[in-house]
């Protein structure tokens, strides 16, 4: 590789863990430093285990990116979409003015994932639910990274990303290095890693995540064992977080905009169905 000076880790976290979830950022906490990017989940689903599931439940004035490297998941959602995301593939859910979703692991193997949060512009967080998935071969690469979001090299997402963002999921060998190089202006990036061992000038062990310096300096990744992780980078977003307990929004009139939808597709959703 060449020489550059290392980009610096300012805040490390290994979350909080709630069953098969660890909850690694929430818009309270690091999301407040990483914004757009405001939530972060590593899943880790295990076989014949109840309750892995996550219910119906309401969104607005986020995005939210499901990757699952390992583990097939079944999704449905209120703009009409229903099926099966297969391993590999991504699911893309722009909640926009509001929208309510459910998925749950299928199959007898285990599942390993990240679900994130992307804060929207304020020109889409009230726009209508958009949903987009992308099976595992539509899903590009260029080098050991998987494109879910933006453009890396060659290679870019079918998915119209929100904002200035990238987001990859990355597969190093031991002892293999790799260097990310941010898009002009993406001066906030983070790195989570689900499985093996990294060093970016320090280590980060699976499990954790880590915010690097504002800045748009290379970084520098080595892999002592074969490590898969996820990368984020992007323009800072240049609002407040304004935050329900499903949604972000960046003024409280969008909130509410946002709560009176999530209400009104609530009803809707507990309105007895008529036989066909």
């Amino acid at each position: 590789m060449l020489s550059v000076q290392a980009r610096s880790i300012v805040h490390r976290t290994r979350g909080s863990q709630h069953g098969p979830v660890t909850r690694l950022m929430s818009p309270g906490d690091l999301g407040q430093v990483l914004k757009p990017f405001v939530f972060l989940d590593l899943v880790n689903f295990q076989p014949d285990t109840s309750n892995q599931g996550f219910g119906m439940h309401p969104h607005s004035g986020i995005a939210t990116l499901t990757f699952m490297a390992e583990g097939d998941v079944r999704y449905a959602d209120t703009t009409g979409e229903a099926g099966v995301l297969l391993a590999g593939g991504v699911e893309w859910m722009r909640a926009g003015a509001g929208v309510w979703h459910t998925g749950a692991p299928v199959g007898d193997t285990p599942g390993r994932g990240f679900q994130l949060w992307i804060a929207l512009p304020a020109a889409e967080e009230n726009a209508p639910a958009h949903s987009q998935y992308l099976a595992p071969e539509q899903v590009p690469q260029e080098g050991p990274a998987r494109v879910l979001l933006g453009r890396h090299g060659a290679a870019q997402s079918a998915i119209a990303a929100p904002a200035a963002i990238t987001y990859l999921a990355v597969h190093l060998r031991a002892g293999e290095q790799w260097r990310y190089t941010p898009p002009a202006g993406h001066t906030v990036a983070w790195a989570a890693v689900a499985d093996g061992q990294l060093s970016a000038g320090e280590p980060i062990g699976a499990g954790e995540l880590v915010a690097f310096e504002v800045s748009g300096q290379p970084i520098d990744f080595v892999a002592h064992r074969d490590t898969d992780f996820v990368l984020g980078s992007a323009a800072p977003h240049p609002h407040e977080l304004v935050m329900g307990p499903y949604s972000v929004h960046t003024t409280r009139e969008a909130l509410a905009h946002g709560d009176t939808e999530i209400r009104r597709i609530g009803m809707r959703l507990r309105q007895p169905q008529r036989p066909a």
